[in-house]
């Protein structure tokens, strides 16, 4: 049996320092947000033979002065324009001199900046109400236990999880908006919310386990009792999401650009989340109880 708790305070280093690290870049440089956030327009075109260079396409669209006017490659023949909010005719504007090399309009969507704070201001709305309601789902589930720990303290230790597993991708996109100009979007959150439904369920999955052996084991001390419960579920947990993570890997590599941040968020959020529900959340429990036994 591995001894996780023992260790505790070795993992609580690695996250707290991930955490650190994170919240560092956060105040340091914000997130690079993108259209879905801040407004502005995408326009996604495919070139029927060989794609011009980037800095030539944008040299060509030079003499319409689009604001902030990004063009990126997409697969092999694809482009990317992104520039602020614009009205259709500067848009057939784009398409006339686009046209010249018989290129196929994919995608045009225009948001104004109105919606993108509105979708912002949304978006933070659904992570706290989804955070609330998992805590106070918790508390009602494990209400019968009282001893050693009352089950709102199971709620308090899986949003303490949940903020791990948020904040590390939250950072690692306010490192990657800073170095590479990648920006977030509503996809990102989608990646969120998913990975706290995955962390959630795997700590439930170890909580679970633990309310059932402390029936089970009246006689055993809870610092051996968590221990156990963690080795019971662990390797339901990493073969679950090893087993996804696979997947998610495969689709980075082989998938469309447009989805390769949305999965790399996932990714980062899924492996945080397994960390967290076994090496975070049931050790912080335990460090919970000493304190009070202490007092």
């Amino acid at each position: 049996m591995i001894d996780i708790i023992g260790k505790r305070k070795i993992y609580y280093t690695i996250s707290i320092t991930f955490i650190a690290a994170s919240v560092i870049a956060l105040l340091l440089w914000g997130l690079e947000f993108g259209i879905d956030f801040k407004g502005g327009s995408i326009l996604e075109v495919s070139y029927p033979n060989n794609r011009p260079e980037t800095e030539k396409i944008a040299k060509s669209l030079k003499s319409l002065n689009l604001s902030d006017l990004r063009v990126s490659s997409v697969g092999g023949n694809g482009a990317n324009f992104r520039f602020k909010e614009t009205d259709e005719a500067t848009h057939q504007e784009i398409m006339k001199i686009l046209n010249v090399d018989g290129v196929e309009e994919r995608r045009f969507s225009s948001i104004g900046p109105t919606v993108g704070v509105e979708l912002q201001q949304k978006s933070i709305k659904a992570i706290i109400i989804v955070l609330l309601g998992i805590s106070l789902y918790i508390a009602w589930a494990f209400r019968k236990i009282s001893h050693p720990l009352s089950s709102w303290r199971y709620g308090v230790a899986t949003l303490a999880a949940l903020f791990h597993d948020l904040i590390i991708p939250i950072g690692l996109f306010s490192i990657l908006g800073h170095y590479y100009g990648i920006e977030i979007g509503t996809n990102f959150i989608v990646a969120l919310l998913v990975t706290l439904g995955f962390s959630v369920h795997d700590t439930i999955v170890v909580f679970d386990r633990i309310r059932e052996n402390l029936k089970r084991y009246e006689s055993l001390d809870f610092i051996s009792l968590v221990n156990q419960s963690i080795n019971e579920t662990m390797v339901r947990s990493i073969s679950t999401s090893f087993t996804v993570l696979l997947t998610l890997f495969a689709l980075f590599i082989f998938g469309g650009e447009e989805l390769k941040y949305f999965i790399l968020a996932l990714m980062v959020g899924i492996f945080s989340g397994t960390y967290s529900s076994i090496f975070i959340a049931s050790p912080i429990l335990v460090s919970w109880s000493k304190m009070l036994n202490k007092s």
